[in-house]
């Protein structure tokens, strides 16, 4: 099998937020340094076997919040019908909608056809395959985390939050790891394939600290990001070293190992 289950050990590296005091950064070096690189196109089997071509695009987008949503909106609104397969399902009945409310109750987008409502299928051409808002960004000349849904520019990376008590003050822990099956809630366990603990999609050059640049800098800031760096090229210069590379120094995901 070439995907780890998700419970092997990691390296943790805690700094506070040069930005906030208040807060600390709690990221994974064994992820980070990783060599995973996203496969879609290009040897993903998708989530669900059943649409393979599809990714992880098969269950549709959860928002993070309103503003998430607003955003999506508006970029979607930009979309025209060369770019969009579902332009006109979204003006169905003479009113835009691309959102609608998912099992848990909360706003995701829509599902067309057992897929988000932003997916082009290879039918309407393969310049258009995949995300319209994905091909949108690119058309603009921007990073795709202006006009994708949170978690979608964000995948794989996961930023999560903990409360620790340190002495009499609650200090805000914000966690930046692998979006691993478990962080998908109950229904993780029943994708049918999944890359982060995958062999199949640790194939890059580049770790995953220098590949999601952007999107790191995005979840933290430019100035904790430069720490991060630091750090995470030391430990890359220590994996490459091969007396170092024997020795108990760090932890190596699986899956790139």
């Amino acid at each position: 099998m070439p995907e780890f289950k998700d419970n092997f050990p990691r390296d943790w590296f805690e700094f506070t937020n040069p930005l906030d005091s208040s807060e600390i950064f709690k990221c994974d070096l064994t992820w980070l340094t990783s060599n995973w690189n996203c496969t879609f196109g290009n040897g993903c089997k998708g989530i669900d076997k059943a649409l393979p071509d599809h990714g992880c695009c098969s269950d549709g987008a959860y928002y993070f919040d309103k503003a998430d949503e607003a955003r999506v909106i508006k970029a979607a609104r930009r979309l025209t019908k060369d770019d969009w397969q579902n332009y006109s399902t979204a003006r169905k009945g003479g009113r835009f909608s691309v959102s609608e409310i998912g099992l848990d109750k909360e706003r995701k987008t829509k599902k067309v056809n057992k897929t988000c409502v932003f997916f082009n299928e290879r039918s309407f051409g393969d310049e258009n395959f995949g995300c319209a808002l994905h091909h949108l960004a690119n058309r603009d000349g921007v990073h795709f985390k202006e006009t994708k849904p949170d978690i979608c520019w964000q995948l794989p990376l996961r930023r999560s939050w903990e409360s620790r008590e340190e002495g009499d003050t609650n200090v805000t822990v914000v966690v930046i790891g692998e979006y691993t099956r478990k962080a998908w809630g109950a229904g993780g366990e029943d994708l049918d394939w999944y890359c982060t603990s995958n062999s199949e999609a640790h194939t890059s050059s580049i770790p995953v600290y220098v590949s999601q640049k952007t999107e790191l800098i995005a979840m933290m800031n430019e100035k904790a990001y430069e720490i991060l760096k630091n750090k995470c090229d030391l430990v890359v210069k220590a994996q490459q070293n091969r007396k170092l590379r024997s020795l108990p120094l760090f932890v190596l995901h699986p899956a790139s190992r």
